[in-house]
């Protein structure tokens, strides 16, 4: 994929938005393509340890990531004053990419009982990391069954911000001149955006307009 992104769209750098991928290749990756700004994503345990004030952070994730040794070495970095309850959620995000709503809501209500129980392992948990990109999209769902007393900690914002200081450092912004600032600054966000698939495109052209409000065609892409 990254190979037919690079040599398709010319890319000058690539962020790897999922926290399995991220344990899975990232290594790898910068292995394959040392020239090429890689920013991986990594469930937000930092973060989350220096916002609970109970030192009790639950962990939303994969059963890839939480079997992954590249998790099991970042939590090993934490705090050893705060503890985390982690917490595999089969299924989940694969009911989200089906946009199973029936399915969304049971699967959530399984997964955050024991934080909403307090048992002696979950006891005062107030901060849960949604260590899965696919979560935040379901964050109403999730605040709702947690309630009030807990803050949901998910990566998009700082990752966003990490990729625009990788890409500043190697002078890889695109200069704006004047009449682009302008339009920056009326539309935030503004740009071009091109959505691809290896897959099928029908399913990422249905979740962009479900999850994102993108009414948009998606490309094929092709893997030589």
């Amino acid at each position: 994929i990254t190979e037919a992104l690079r040599h398709s769209c010319g890319v000058k750098a690539l962020v790897v938005a999922c926290n399995t991928a991220t344990a899975a290749a990232i290594e790898a990756l910068r292995l394959a393509h040392p020239d090429l700004p890689l920013v991986g994503v990594e469930p937000a345990l930092k973060p989350a340890a220096e916002r609970s004030r109970s030192r009790r952070v639950g962990v939303l994730v994969t059963e890839a990531t939480a079997r992954s040794p590249r998790f099991a070495a970042l939590l090993a970095r934490q705090r050893a004053d705060v503890g985390f309850a982690v917490v595999a959620c089969e299924g989940l995000a694969a009911a989200i990419d089906a946009q199973d709503t029936t399915k969304i809501e049971a699967l959530s209500d399984r997964f955050t009982l024991g934080f909403r129980q307090k048992n002696e392992k979950t006891a005062g948990v107030d901060t849960v990391v949604l260590g899965c990109t696919h979560y935040p999209l379901v964050r109403d769902v999730l605040g709702r069954l947690l309630g009030p007393g807990v803050e949901l900690i998910a990566t998009g914002a700082p990752v966003a911000r990490h990729t625009r200081t990788q890409l500043q450092a190697r002078g890889l912004l695109r200069p704006l001149a004047a009449e682009d600032a302008q339009t920056r600054e009326a539309h935030p966000g503004s740009g071009r955006l091109r959505l691809l698939s290896t897959g099928d495109p029908a399913p990422l052209a249905d979740a962009a307009r479900r999850w994102l409000g993108i009414d948009q065609t998606v490309e094929w892409l092709p893997l030589e």
